[in-house]
């Protein structure tokens, strides 16, 4: 029995004869094989030799849309995982023994490791091909084709030689990144489909590949096709995400589960129509449940020295939506390159959509407080003029009668106040005090704007730095001016000394 994080499409169970070590996880980018020990993150085909990382057929360890396509003959029965960097699925594969359902059962296959295991020592130390010093020549280039991950070390007439991948424990070029674990449930029913078409040609198209879509899963009128996103990828890829909702005659719908979906796209008829609209890759979208993590998370894969598998569990930023994920040779760097700087302008693009909806808020928000300010001033107008009415009114209405007790009470209360505000020393003194320095305040301000300006500390600097190497210019010219007017003194002394000699001589 195998493990596979991609979802293999094949037809037998039947395992034949391994061509990698057995057991645990396996390789990254190994030739091909019909049921070996797999481990793959990818959403493998079983067409075409693209490895998992760009080289020869994977029959291992693969996370995604771009990480390689695994080759064999088992059915896939698992769920896909895709994000946008690309998750395979988390596959089971049927095969004659199974045990424990057939999930995380292990081959016996240790002879057969092993035996590859002396084959490599003894091609990286110790060969007997030649039977002379030219041995260990023979050995140093072997070692160096282990390094770089590509060759064939001959070490012995009568064993093949062994095949050196970038999967090799001895290979150098490889590293572990992280990429984002998906969220979504197979209830969900979330697959992905990568066309080899461009975003644009796939937008403009869009109704017509869901009638599509809709014919290859049989026409059924009670299916319906929903597209859930579109994405651009690397080398002129689309991905496209869909799921299907299936009515039932009793007016209830629900989503098809994304492994039942996925299983009906694998069939080899559906398969080839697929290929005839442009699909390349199908996967389902779908969390990995806790224990697969932690299958994953303990075995390291093949070829990945242990310690740094530790080593990259340990520092993963966030182990809750990040899973290490192995990177061997310069293909698959490559690839993450281009993912990532397609991520980077999707999200710089979505930072200059925010942006601008940023600007038109702020110019909205403008708008407005200009609005609430005019409607303040009107709301202040048509309050004064509404007293203006009720005070009329009020005369009108007390027209003729005497003035009355509380009525006299107000006067007086109103006169204190008068009084008050009139007083020299009081409330007017104040204000007109306050009043003329607004105007010394307004006056000066129209002569002479009073401006700050402040200097970027670093421009300060340079500022700085540059009046300092213009003084020690000009110190250094004084000094220069001072030793020629020392030399004119010494030209001119030695000039009158010559004069009086003639004179004397004359004389």
């Amino acid at each position: 029995m195998a493990f596979s994080f991609g979802a293999p499409s094949g037809t037998s169970g039947t395992a034949a004869a391994p061509a990698a070590p057995a057991g645990g996880f396996g390789g990254f980018g190994t030739t091909s094989t019909t049921a070996g020990s797999a481990f793959s993150f990818s959403a493998p085909a079983n067409t075409g030799t693209t490895g998992l990382f760009g080289g020869t057929q994977n029959k291992g360890f693969g996370f995604g849309t771009g990480f390689g396509t695994t080759t064999g003959t088992s059915t896939g029965l698992g769920t896909g995982l895709g994000t946008g960097l690309g998750f395979g699925g988390f596959n089971t594969q049927q095969q004659q023994q199974t045990t424990l359902g057939g999930l995380f059962s292990q081959p016996t296959q240790a002879p057969t490791q092993s035996n590859q295991l002396i084959n490599t020592a003894s091609a990286l130390s110790a060969p007997t091909l030649l039977g002379d010093e030219r041995d260990a020549i023979l050995a140093k280039w072997n070692q160096l084709q282990a390094f770089w991950g590509t060759g064939k070390g001959y070490f012995n007439n009568n064993i093949p030689p062994v095949e050196f991948t970038q999967e090799n424990p001895f290979c150098r070029f490889k590293a572990v990144g992280y990429s984002c674990m998906p969220n979504n449930k197979d209830e969900d029913g979330l697959v992905v489909l990568v066309f080899n078409k461009k975003e644009i040609d796939i937008r403009s198209q869009q109704q017509q590949l869901v009638e599509s879509l809709h014919k290859v899963l049989g026409g059924n009128q009670t299916l319906t096709v929903n597209v859930e996103g579109i994405k651009t990828l690397p080398d002129d890829q689309t991905e496209v995400v869909i799921y299907v909702v299936e009515r039932s005659p009793n007016g209830t719908s629900r989503r098809v589960p994304a492994t039942t979906l996925y299983a009906h796209f694998e069939q080899a008829n559906i398969k080839t129509q697929l290929q005839q609209l442009g699909v390349t890759l199908s996967m389902t979208r779908t969390e990995l449940s806790p224990a697969q993590i932690k299958q994953l998370l303990q075995n390291p894969p093949a070829g990945v020295d242990p310690i740094i598998w530790e080593q990259a569990k340990v520092d993963n930023p966030d182990s809750e939506k990040l899973i290490p994920v192995p990177m061997v040779g310069f293909k698959e760097l490559l690839r993450r390159l281009k993912v990532q700087d397609q991520m980077t302008k999707q999200h710089q693009t979505r930072l200059d959509i925010i942006s601008e909806d940023i600007s038109e808020l702020q110019k909205n928000q403008t708008t407005t407080m200009a609005k609430i300010a005019q409607y303040k001033r009107k709301l202040m107008d048509l309050s004064h003029r509404t007293l203006q009415v009720l005070i009329k009114q009020e005369i009108q209405r007390k027209s003729g009668y005497a003035i009355q007790a509380d009525e006299e009470q107000l006067r007086v209360q109103l006169d204190t106040i008068q009084c008050e505000l009139n007083a020299p020393t009081q409330f007017k003194g104040r204000l007109n005090e306050l009043m003329s320095q607004i105007r010394m305040q307004n006056h000066f301000g129209a002569v002479k704007s009073e401006e700050r300006y402040y200097i970027d500390a670093d421009l300060l600097r340079e500022i700085k730095q540059h009046l300092k190497q213009q003084q020690e210019g000009l110190t250094h010219l004084i000094s220069i001016i001072k030793d020629d007017l020392e030399d004119i003194k010494l030209v001119e002394h030695g000039l009158n000394e010559t004069i009086h000699i003639r004179g004397g001589v004359f004389s």
